[in-house]
């Protein structure tokens, strides 16, 4: 069916605050380079932008697209960095942070600004407890309990004698958030926040935000690539592509009316539960962002693209739009810009995109004979760890019976902490369970995809190496032959094949997770356990992502466990779902069954609590309903 846009109007829950005279934030000319083998990478390129006082300014684009440098560049954390060149203006609260000494950015970093970085493992000390970590921040064991209980962390009080690595992948980054908010800074660079939450936490965390917007007039940065977290509280959407913001605006002219190819393609490349599904299919996907100056950096992804392009275009207000409604999203005096230098044509053709349903998607269907690969009776696992003078037992898994069939996805789909991550551990033998059994079926070759790729690839070996321990050595003998098919799996990835020289710290967090995917897919397994693989990857990335992993698995006939706590990428990868809630399988079924007409509560709340780019206020009504 061809896409109505006139139909389909996102609504946007942003702020009525009046334009303000002083923005609180001023980029000005920013350029951020580094030195990478004697090249120079150009992450920020003459961006300039503002954040006004208790505004919340959504920052989407792809992974490389510099998001996370320019956040940290306005942290102050590249300032003194022997790898990067920064030049140009931060102003936070009219103090240069590029300027400021380093006293004076250790000062303005401690009570004014605020970050909640994408992977909390690397930000959290592993030799501290939460608690004693919490306390250098709030002061007092009472402070720390509070801003826990704030951002929804169950057991408060007795998390503070837990050390990370006893907490889930979303608790730990509800920790960093609890420390980055309880000062109120002047500013928040929050870093793919939302990341490791599940949909119910997540709703909470965005509330979180609009209500320390709202109280203390704090000023927000939100990194996302996300579309519908941005959409959920966002007041201005600004859309980075290749170093430079190539589109911006109200939250609701950005997606309601974009205007850049590349905003629409981040639109098209998404997947949602319900009705919307994706325009022309994915983005294509780029071996790498062009950083160079010549010519519009999109040109080479870009249906519209001309002997025109190969100028920069400049970011410059939009043409007014024929359509009432999308003209009467923004505030006033809120230009919608955009640096495209065939914008009406990009608009116009939206109208005949055509666009597919989750219905319209083929679902492969495992055979009703298929062999059992692993199955699991009356699993239990429990966690003990001191709090004070007592042990204190946690159960993750309690008596849990689930099985996997050859060439059969299942998804396993519940809130941080139910037991999704344990579940997938045992059956990896990463792990073993306190009661119960698992049955294998012999030489069972299975391969795991962790959450967090970066701490699963040893930090000083280059992806070469990294991928070479997985190959055949029979199959490749041959130092070339292992080269050129370590390129082969990076460019099945979406990676360059000269990504094989470098190490994990060199790539984005997008960027490691496909090289953690590659590295399990060059042993060709019989089972791949993938945990949140795409949670850290962008839309257009991670929906070539699950287009790959579904392709792959035609052609290597691999079975797949798939965990996640995105329910429309349930619905996308698997035939069949169980929902898990407090170490248990509460109810499991065919996919769509599941996801249509749920039959346990806490199912049902999972899926009110979906956000969605049509439905920003979704994840808010379902939250309130569950808290209550």
């Amino acid at each position: 069916m061809a896409f109505d846009n006139a139909a389909l109007q996102f609504r946007h829950p942003a702020s009525q605050m009046e334009a303000s005279p002083r923005p609180a934030v001023i980029v000005k000319d920013l350029e951020v380079t580094f030195e990478q083998e004697r090249r120079s990478i150009q992450a920020v390129r003459g961006l300039s932008l503002d954040i006004r006082q208790g505004e919340i300014l959504g920052l989407v684009g792809e992974s490389g697209s510099g998001k996370s440098v320019l956040g940290q560049t306005m942290l102050g954390l590249l300032t003194n960095s022997g790898s990067a060149t920064v030049t140009g203006q931060v102003l936070v609260n009219d103090v240069d942070i590029m300027g400021a000494s380093p006293r004076a950015r250790r000062r303005l970093l401690a009570t004014q600004l605020g970050a909640v970085f994408q992977d909390p493992m690397t930000s959290l000390n592993p030799s501290m407890t939460i608690g004693k970590q919490l306390r250098e921040v709030c002061g007092s064991n009472e402070e720390a309990i509070a801003a826990l209980e704030a951002v929804g962390l169950p057991d408060a009080a007795r998390r503070l004698g837990a050390y990370p690595h006893q907490l889930s992948g979303g608790q730990r980054q509800r920790v960093m958030i609890a420390m980055a908010v309880v000062r109120k800074p002047a500013l928040i660079v929050a870093d793919e926040p939302t990341t490791a939450l599940d949909v119910t936490v997540q709703a909470q965390i965005l509330d979180l935000f609009a209500e320390l917007r709202d109280t203390s007039n704090c000023s927000i940065m939100l990194i996302t690539h996300d579309l519908a977290v941005a959409a959920k509280i966002a007041d201005r959407i600004a859309v980075m592509y290749a170093g430079k913001v190539v589109e911006i605006g109200a939250a609701a002219q950005v997606l309601d009316d974009p205007r850049h190819p590349y905003t629409q393609g981040l639109l098209g490349s998404r997947f949602s539960l319900y009705g919307v599904g994706k325009p022309r299919g994915p983005l294509p996907i780029s071996s790498q962002q062009r950083s160079q100056s010549v010519g519009c950096a999109f040109a080479d992804r870009c249906d519209y693209a001309t002997d025109t392009c190969v100028q920069v275009p400049a970011l410059q207000e939009a043409a007014p739009s024929t359509d009432l409604v999308a003209a009467h999203t923004a505030p006033a005096g809120e230009a919608h810009r955009v640096a495209c230098w065939h914008e009406l044509e990009a608009r116009a053709g939206t109208d005949e995109a055509e666009w597919v349903t989750p219905a319209d998607i083929p679902v492969r269907v495992a055979t009703a004979d298929a062999p059992t690969l692993v199955s699991t009776h009356k699993l239990s696992r429990a966690y003990r760890a001191r709090h004070g003078l007592r042990n204190h037992s946690t159960t993750v898994l309690d008596q849990v019976d689930f099985e996997v069939h050859a060439g059969e996805s299942v998804a396993v789909v519940g809130e941080s902490g139910s037991g999704k991550s344990t579940l997938l551990r045992l059956i990896a033998d990463l792990d073993k369970p306190d009661h119960g059994t698992i049955s294998r079926a012999f030489n069972l070759s299975t391969q795991m995809v962790f959450q967090d790729a970066a701490s699963s690839l040893t930090p000083w070996m280059t992806m070469q190496e990294l991928l070479n321990e997985r190959l055949d050595r029979a199959k490749y003998a041959s130092s070339s032959d292992r080269r050129a098919r370590v390129g082969d799996l990076l460019r099945l990835v979406g990676l360059p094949a000269s990504t094989a020289k470098a190490r994990p710290s060199e790539l984005s967090g997008g960027q490691n997770q496909r090289v953690a995917l590659a590295r399990c897919l060059a042993s060709e397994p019989q089972l791949l356990l993938a945990d949140e693989p795409t949670s850290s990857l962008d839309v257009s990335l991670a929906a070539a992502t699950l287009d790959l992993l579904m392709r792959l698995r035609d052609d290597l006939d691999f079975a797949l466990v798939f965990v996640t706590h995105d329910l429309a990428i349930a619905r996308r990868v698997s035939e069949r779902t169980a929902v898990m809630y407090q170490g248990r399988i509460v109810e499991q079924g065919d996919t769509n069954e599941v996801l249509t007409h749920p039959r346990n509560d806490y199912t049902k709340r999972l899926l009110d609590s979906i956000l969605s780019v049509e439905n920003p206020d979704l994840g808010a009504e379902s939250d309130a309903e569950g808290r209550s």
